[in-house]
């Protein structure tokens, strides 16, 4: 029998659209998978061994994938009695049922395209996170490409795919099958999926050293589903772990070369003790959407998109080997707000159970001052406005502007320049109300749509994100002129910092040069020009900042102050949200799932990687820092008591 008769026959079966669902999905997801295979062709490492693991190992995948979208299909087949199967109601319920199916494969295939192209991975933690906040997401959707052009080309060609297929869609209904029989079949069918869920490892596709080869491997309807299903790791479960006292142990000599404990250490908890006069200083904290170093002139980009930034860096202190805790903005939030290493699954900041916790913004209110988060967006996204408001901080977002004072807005928030007036009105009436400030100010142009106003650069409006970093460069460089002309300026310190990169992917699982982000302190009169070249870690800047204003606090922190640390207390964290890093030593130790832990001689210039012999101190110091974050978040144990 030919495979043309072997698959008429199989058309025909009662069962026979259960088969060809599947061919259809494993088709469109070859396709996809070869189309960003030629995509990423230049970051692939190309052998014989990895292209056979992209195929074939992705063809399992996508049967796998196929075991679950088959199941309303085989559900219908079954329970529809055979006089009604074979009626031209059912023939027409099969049609509209097809083009649902391949209407949502291709627009799953195009979806995984520009999913792809912004983050060089299949769907994950982010694409689920963003189901949540449907209006941003569809909106920045719009904005960013010909949405309407793609549905309306979208729907036409599923229209010719059915109707090119409207031979095998039917072919079943000329066949009668009795009950008992198609109940056996069914029965086996619907076993896959409870097979597949029960025996199926997400980690089977992670076969390659190359993280490109690993992710073209997978099926992105699947990895949808299996993040979906795991938004949250436990530490002690799916980590190595220690002992909780030598874990405890190890962090307390890692945290106490900065500090002089008065009393028990516990778990991070120790005094921190500053001599002379605490320096009372207004500090605003600018933290950059996606705002890689490579960016900057001083670190040596050529298209001179950064002038402002690169001109406040020969003024002030330029941090020239820092390194975000993780790729998305709650991460920059976590890190410049609670100084605490990245825990896996959601960001804390999205967490239940994340109010009263021991944040930066506490600890300057409880030195008299006023705390404030000002956001460019709307702060019910990733629930910024409930986190903030309930550790510390007092939140202004774009709801404060009334529409006259916006000069242009996308679907993320308002122009950087229309952030920047909001947060100069606000500094002006704290300084009014004679309160020392701090200010968390978190931008939002530098965010794809790249739209901007025009007129302000000489980069138009939604052409890329060189304009975008152009603008909020512009932004930047307006609003500290303007500062300039307020009576606080003279006794304001500015930090200037990305919340993470602007892209995180990369040939291996963590390229370490995808987090490496700027940071400058600038305040004229009180911070000499200079580099600070040490390595210094995202969770650093909190305790940083306070070092500098010589404060004395209890401090639960994770993070230090790199003034004082010595050359042998450089680390780092960087993380994805399942993947954990610590960097130190030039050596990257990285802790995943199912207990594993690798050890790597990282390149920092072009993020690749080689795998080493472990070196167990190092991993001891990873795990400990990672597994006490956890330990203490879960447990309650990172409040803030406030001094009475």
């Amino acid at each position: 029998m030919s495979i043309k008769e072997k698959t008429n026959k199989l058309l025909q079966h009662r069962f026979g659209p259960v088969f060809l669902v599947t061919a259809l999905l494993c088709s469109i997801s070859f396709l996809t998978r070869i189309a960003l295979l030629i995509y990423s062709a230049s970051a692939v490492d190309w052998s014989i061994l990895n292209l056979l693991k992209i195929l074939f190992i992705g063809l399992f995948y996508d049967l796998v994938a196929a075991s679950f979208t088959i199941i309303p299909i085989v559900i219908y087949l079954w329970i529809l009695p055979s006089k009604w199967y074979s009626g031209k109601f059912n023939r027409s319920l099969l049609f509209i049922y097809f083009f649902f199916v391949v209407f949502t494969l291709i627009f799953n295939a195009i979806s995984e395209w520009f999913f792809w192209e912004e983050f060089s991975v299949r769907y994950n933690f982010i694409a689920v996170d963003y189901l949540v906040y449907t209006t941003e997401v569809i909106g920045n959707i719009r904005q960013s490409y010909p949405i309407n052009s793609i549905m309306v080309g979208l729907v036409v060609v599923t229209l010719l795919v059915v109707y090119g297929l409207r031979k095998p869609i039917t072919a079943s209904t000329y066949h009668k099958t009795g009950f008992a029989k198609r109940s056996a079949t069914a029965l086996v069918l619907l076993c896959l999926p409870v097979l597949t869920y029960f025996g199926v490892s997400h980690k089977l596709k992670y076969l390659s050293k190359n993280q490109y080869v690993n992710e073209l491997s997978g099926n992105g309807m699947y990895d949808f589903g299996f993040a979906f299903w795991n938004n949250q790791l436990d530490f002690n479960t799916f980590y190595k772990t220690l002992p909780l006292k030598k874990a405890e142990s190890i962090l307390r000599n890692l945290l106490q070369q900065d500090s002089t404990a008065t009393g028990e250490f516990k778990n991070t908890s120790r005094a921190i003790s500053s001599t002379g006069t605490e320096n009372k200083m207004n500090v605003v904290l600018i933290s950059v959407e996606s705002l890689s170093a490579e960016f900057l002139g001083a670190f040596g980009n050529t298209q001179h998109i950064t002038p402002q930034l690169d001109s406040l860096a020969k003024e002030g202190l330029l941090f020239s080997n820092l390194y975000a805790s993780g790729t998305r903005t709650v991460r920059g939030l976590e890190a410049l707000s609670l100084c605490i290493p990245p825990t896996p699954g959601q960001s804390i900041v999205k967490r239940p159970d994340n109010k009263n916790l021991f944040t930066l913004g506490n600890i300057f209110r409880s030195k008299g001052y006023n705390s404030r988060f000002i956001y460019g967006g709307y702060g019910y996204f990733d629930n910024m406005n409930d986190f903030f408001s309930n550790n510390g901080y007092q939140v202004t977002d774009r709801s404060a502007l009334q529409d006259s004072e916006i000069h242009y807005s996308n679907i993320w928030g308002v122009a950087d320049e229309d952030l920047f007036t909001l947060s100069l009105r606000e500094l002006d009436h704290d300084y009014q109300n004679k309160k020392p400030f701090f200010a968390h100010i978190m931008t939002v142009s530098n965010h794809r749509p790249y739209t901007y106003p025009e007129g302000r650069i000489d980069i138009p409006s939604h052409t890329g994100r060189e304009g975008a970093v152009k603008y909020t460069d512009y932004a930047i460089g307006k609003f500290i002129r303007e500062a300039k002309q307020k009576p606080w300026f003279s006794n304001t310190l500015f930090v200037i910092v990305a919340d993470h990169c602007a892209s995180s992917a990369g040939k291996v699982e963590l390229p370490v040069d995808k987090y490496h982000i700027p940071m400058i302190f600038y305040s004229p009169g009180h911070i000499a020009p200079g580099k600070f070249e040490k390595l210094t870690a995202q969770i650093d800047i909190g305790p940083t900042i306070l070092g500098y204003l010589n404060f004395s606090y209890t401090s639960k922190f994770f993070g230090q102050d790199v003034f004082k640390m010595k050359d042998s207390d450089e680390r780092a964290f960087i993380s994805t949200y399942q993947s954990l890093g610590y960097i130190k030593n030039k050596t990257l130790v990285i802790l995943n799932p199912q207990k594993k832990v690798a050890t790597y001689r990282p390149d920092f210039t072009n993020g690749g990687a080689v795998a080493i012999p472990a070196n167990p101190r190092l991993t001891d110091e990873a795990i400990s820092n990672y597994q006490m974050a956890s330990y203490l978040y879960q447990n309650g144990l990172y409040g803030f008591e406030a001094k009475k």
